[in-house]
């Protein structure tokens, strides 16, 4: 069941390819541009505050993070995009490793890309979500720091998200909204990621929520 998400617990870091745990078992990637509310999204998500590492410093992960839920289901914390600072040889060795993750890792069951409600589908949150397609694996959008919005907001930027993901993608893409404050689609979110480790039911993509 997805409450086994709570026994998430880090696992390692990798850099490079060869530092990446076994390519077993099932895996869940989050994804998201630098200050999206990735790692408060993790954290609400495991109900563990400080599992992953929530920084005022955008893009402070700077590794794929593994975290482990069983000792056959993981979630793995993607680098953040947006680090102004990291040099440009970094960045693109950071590229070039997700992109041979994204098309070789046979552990990866699905790919969650965490955006900011007020600042959605960005270049690099189309990327994202272009690797999942492409490699024929589910992907959900959070569209995440929905409190900052009144609820009609709300509604008008998920319809519109929704639309233009429809219009790329197909009904390959699910989206809802989420906010790791007030809780909003902590439990939706829970049982898709569930699905897909194999904690629980299959999950059914998601229903347009505000």
């Amino acid at each position: 069941m997805s409450q086994l998400l709570e026994r998430a617990e880090y696992l390692l870091s990798a850099h490079n390819a060869r530092q990446l745990p076994d390519d077993v078992g099932a895996e869940v990637a989050f994804a998201g541009r630098s200050n999206a509310g990735k790692s408060s999204a993790l954290n609400a998500l495991t109900r563990r505050n400080a599992l992953a590492r929530v920084s005022k410093t955008p893009g402070r992960t700077q590794q794929l993070v593994f975290f482990r839920v069983t000792p056959e289901a993981h979630l793995v914390d993607l680098p953040g995009y947006g680090y102004a600072k990291v040099p440009l040889e970094l960045q693109a060795h950071w590229q070039a490793f997700i992109d041979r993750y994204f098309r070789n890792r046979e552990a990866l069951k699905g790919l969650v890309v965490v955006m900011d409600i007020r600042h959605p589908l960005k270049d690099y949150d189309l990327q994202m979500l272009g690797y999942a397609v492409e490699r024929g694996l589910p992907a959900h959008a959070l569209l995440t720091k929905a409190d900052k919005l009144g609820r009609g907001q709300q509604m008008q930027t998920l319809q519109k998200v929704k639309k233009e993901l429809a219009s790329r993608f197909g009904d390959t893409v699910s989206v809802q909204t989420f906010s790791s404050q007030s809780r909003q689609g902590v439990d939706e979110a829970r049982q898709i990621i569930g699905g897909w480790l194999g904690l629980g039911a299959p999950a059914a993509p998601a229903e347009p929520t505000a």
